[in-house]
């Protein structure tokens, strides 16, 4: 029996043996990027985003959709986020939509936006009259 080919030029590993990719903070991405272990975001990403998880600095930022498992965010992000758990420190600053399981909002994160609670992020409507959901603008009480 003949294999199908894989011209993705990745090897499938296991994410939980898989070592964390980095992208530094001089660095700029114009694509988009799939993986499927963990992703250490302090570069600019202007593109989709797919990872098994993903720690975002202060001076990461993505213009696009992210996709994952688990995000941490504490840079900037304008578009979608859609994953099962989401946590926004207290420097992060986004700017769109977030489809989540869990959601986690330190004082000081600054969220403009709608979020809605799914127990399937990824495959979440983006239509909204379907979809409860909320506003929400949240800055540290000083």
């Amino acid at each position: 029996m003949k294999k199908p080919a894989n011209n993705s030029g990745m090897t499938a590993r296991s994410s939980a043996t898989a070592t964390p990719s980095i992208i530094g903070s001089d660095v700029q991405i114009e694509g988009n990027i799939r993986t499927i272990g963990e992703l250490q975001l302090d570069g600019n990403i202007i593109g989709d985003l797919a990872c098994g998880g993903l720690v975002m600095g202060e001076t990461g930022s993505v213009k696009g959709t992210i996709t994952a498992d688990n995000v941490t965010i504490r840079g900037k992000v304008n578009g979608e986020v859609r994953a099962r758990s989401v946590r926004l420190e207290k420097s992060s600053v986004v700017e769109g939509d977030i489809y989540h399981e869990s959601l986690s909002v330190e004082a000081g994160a600054k969220l403009t936006g709608h979020f809605a609670h799914t127990n399937s992020p990824a495959e979440a409507k983006a239509d909204k009259t379907e979809t409860p959901s909320f506003v929400a603008k949240k800055e540290a009480a000083e």
